[in-house]
């Protein structure tokens, strides 16, 4: 048996060996990870399909018979009743695509005005200053803490008065106020980012805050007002509190007021009518959210430094 020694020398001593670790091999470890990786693959697949179950189980359900819908809770079915589509889109008082060119119109409106308001306050908070700024942007914060209900009632009477109710207005005239404290943080957090070397030499030049604003911070915004868009577009679009409050009269139902209209406590509800227009209703959402995505992070993950 030869017997490795350790070679010493004043001061120093080496190691047999010190290079590979005792008791373990690379080909080991690489089986290892392997398996690590493949069970939290395997997790994370069995997570996702738990929480996609309850939409693919409304899928299947819109095509399935009425008797079927709550008696399988499964995803496969002996027979399948597309009809559900065609008779919830004219079960209502008027087609369906009268509610989603309602629900795209307030969607419209809210998201213009979220861009031009949300934006000129986020600017005048980051690169302006003027008397209780500071006062003014905690103001702001506060009101994000405020949920809808406790300002629906003051906003229900303001708008009576005015006599907006069963109008849009109430829904879209807001966000051309700068009502959305969380976008004006979102976009103030943005800019700030931003060099300011920029605005100096704009100045220098003659340019205006307006100047600025418009030619100079907007192109460098895109993706935080991305992200204002698509929030605002998928917030807007599945409010249902607001859009019940003032909107009472059937033929301006927005897509959730509809949705909720096929649900009767005193007659049989039409589950397969409502389960096939809520498939309809989530396709805006999905292409949205599928084409701008890559905006969503950028916006979320930047701080505007270029």
């Amino acid at each position: 048996m030869t017997e490795t020694r350790a070679i010493t020398t004043p001061g120093r001593r080496v190691e047999p060996h010190a290079g590979i670790p005792s008791g373990s091999s690379p080909k080991g470890s690489s089986l290892r990870s392997a398996v690590v990786s493949t069970l939290k693959h395997a997790g994370l697949i069995l997570l996702a399909l738990v929480m996609i179950y309850p939409l693919l189980w409304m899928v299947v359900s819109s095509i399935r018979p009425n008797s079927e819908i709550f008696t399988t809770p499964g995803l496969f079915s002996d027979s399948f009743d597309f009809s559900h589509y065609t008779t919830g889109w004219n079960a209502l008082a008027a087609p369906f695509s009268t509610y989603l060119l309602n629900s795209g119109l307030i969607v419209l409106g809210s998201v213009i005005g979220n861009l031009i308001s949300c934006s000129l306050a986020a600017y005048a908070f980051a690169r302006l200053n003027f008397k209780l700024k500071t006062l003014a942007f905690v103001a702001m914060l506060v009101t994000i803490m405020l949920p809808i209900h406790v300002l629906i009632v003051p906003q229900y009477v303001l708008f009576a008065q005015l006599g907006w109710v069963n109008t849009y207005l109430p829904l879209i005239v807001p966000k051309f106020l700068a009502t959305d404290a969380f976008f004006i943080f979102l976009m103030v957090q943005f800019i700030r980012g931003i060099p300011r070397e920029l605005d100096e030499a704009a100045r220098i030049d003659g340019a205006s805050h307006f100047r600025i604003y418009s030619q100079i911070m907007l192109p460098l915004m895109v993706p935080a007002l991305a992200t204002t868009a698509i929030f605002t577009f998928i917030w807007t679009w599945n409010d249902f509190f607001s859009q019940l409050i003032f909107v009472t009269k059937p033929d301006l139902y927005t897509v959730p007021v509809a949705l909720r209209s096929f649900i009767d406590s005193q007659s049989q509800s039409d589950f397969g009518a409502l389960f096939a227009m809520s498939i309809v209703s989530l396709v805006p959402i999905f292409l949205v959210f599928l084409f701008g995505q890559r905006f969503l992070l950028r916006g979320i993950a930047t701080t505007g430094g270029k």
